[in-house]
């Protein structure tokens, strides 16, 4: 008789367990703090995804996002990885804080130690790069870093190696070196097996053991950074030891490698909102997709019907207009398309209000948050964006300041942005109608306001290398 009841009570639990009522009770309750997973690709821009115009790409599950939320029109990131990573990291612009390229100052209060002190559960997976690997700085070798950086877990590449394999690096998808909350795994460890998928499951792993908490993803992606090699979806039975790393020399070849990855890419991110859906958490989670900076240069996309080559490095439209799509279902308005100017200085202050959080003295002040408009809101959108480039990277430096149409260098050089993506006329010595000067003498005003701007290139071995921390607001010079 024992045994007959147990059995009931077991089979009463199982459907208890298999029913929506048990669900909601497992799960949080909408409308507590909300999860944030915030996805960076790595190297690619607006012209490689479908839901802004690409013709050679398709990203149904980013589409997806941009169907169930907000599409912004007019993101601006910088034109490499380390400037925007540090910009979007700490929400400041780069003359406060960006002193070399792969380093963040472990000084540095980021949107990671933002997350924690809101209680949330935080993660960062993907390329790290930050450790100050190329410069041989202090605590370059320090494994902790991504930890004292306000990440409770990670899974990352090149916090303490490289690329070289003989230093105990090596590529970063086929059989690659990753550190796993500070322990090494070496390429032999992972020996045939694709990063990106290993940080994908380390991810869905994180948000499963963590569901019951609000929770921060940070996932900078690797993908879809050369080489440009095959995937799991088209490498077959070929080697999937560090030798599938290396590129092919046919151009041809390198670019359907190319299309592949940022296909490839596109499904991870479908991966993780499955992941999601699964732990009944989409309507309490907001997802953001964005990109750090243009399309490597190699790579010439059809867009909307013109062939646009990758501005990776440059300031022009290319390297630093990158996608930005964010979704919370059941909150963003669906399908919504918002040409509001944002950068990536604005993560911070969006992150600090959707945990709850007001800003304080040692916080950011460069950021505008625009969570208002993720909740089908007005908001108090930016009238300028702002990129201080200095990449310390045989690359050519400059500062401009615009709006969605008109583009002001520090030199006087002006633009109509998108009637001249390549910046071959320069309006600066024409005759301008009202609007037009009207925008200049705005922009003008800004752009006076800034620090100096970079004069020429800073390489690796620069010594002086001028920050301005205690610059004023620039939002609000009267602050």
């Amino acid at each position: 008789m024992k045994l007959i009841v147990n059995a009931v009570g077991i089979l009463c639990l199982i459907g208890f367990l298999n029913s929506g009522t048990a669900r909601t009770a497992l799960a949080r309750e909408i409308g507590d703090k909300p999860n944030v997973i915030l996805i960076m690709a790595d190297d690619v821009s607006w012209e490689a995804f479908s839901c802004y115009g690409a013709e050679d790409y398709s990203t149904p599950h980013i589409d997806a996002l941009a169907a169930d939320g907000v599409r912004f029109t007019h993101c601006y990131s910088t034109p490499i990885c380390t400037p925007s990573r540090v910009k979007l990291m700490t929400g400041k612009y780069n003359f406060r804080n960006y002193t070399h390229f792969g380093y963040l100052d472990p000084k540095e209060k980021t949107f990671g130690h933002l997350m924690q002190a809101a209680g949330y559960k935080t993660a960062i997976a993907g390329k790290w790069q930050l450790n100050g690997l190329y410069n041989q700085l202090p605590g370059h070798d320090d494994s902790t870093r991504p930890q004292q950086a306000g990440f409770d877990e990670s899974y990352l590449w090149q916090v303490t190696t490289g690329k070289q394999i003989k230093e105990g690096g090596g590529e970063r998808f086929w059989s690659p070196p990753l550190e796993r909350n500070g322990r090494m795994q070496t390429v032999q460890d992972n020996r045939g097996k694709y990063g990106p998928d290993l940080l994908c499951d380390f991810i869905c792993d994180f948000m499963q053991r963590n569901q019951h908490d609000p929770f921060f993803v940070y996932y900078p992606m690797m993908l879809v950074h050369d080489p440009f090699v095959q995937t799991p979806d088209t490498i077959g039975d070929a080697p999937r030891d560090q030798s599938a790393n290396k590129a092919p020399k046919n151009k041809a070849q390198r670019k359907e490698n190319f299309v592949a990855m940022v296909h490839y890419m596109d499904k991870i991110v479908g991966r993780i909102v499955a992941k999601v859906r699964q732990l009944d958490q989409l309507e309490n989670t907001i997802v953001i997709f964005t990109a750090d900076n243009g399309t490597n240069t190699s790579i010439s996309s059809r867009w909307n019907g013109q062939m646009i080559r990758g501005g990776k490095g440059g300031m022009t439209d290319m390297g630093t207009h990158v996608p930005m799509v964010a979704s919370w279902k059941g909150t963003t308005p669906p399908g919504t398309v918002l040409d509001d100017l944002i950068e990536f200085t604005d993560l911070f202050p969006t992150l600090a209000a959707a945990s709850g959080q007001t800003l304080g003295a040692d916080d950011p002040i460069d950021g505008r948050s625009f969570l208002p408009q993720l909740r089908g809101e007005t908001g108090n959108p930016r009238q300028w964006v702002l990129c201080h480039y200095q990449p310390y990277w045989n690359k050519t430096p400059g500062q401009f300041v615009r709006n969605q149409e008109f583009k002001l260098y520090r030199d006087g050089r002006f633009y109509n942005v998108p009637v001249d993506l390549r910046e071959s006329n320069d309006l600066a010595d024409q005759g301008l109608d009202s609007q037009a000067m009207q925008t200049r003498q705005r922009l003008t005003e800004v752009i006076e306001r800034c620090p100096p701007a970079p004069t020429g290139p800073g390489k690796r071995d620069t010594e002086i290398r001028p920050v301005y921390p205690d610059w004023i607001n620039l939002i609000d010079p009267n602050d």
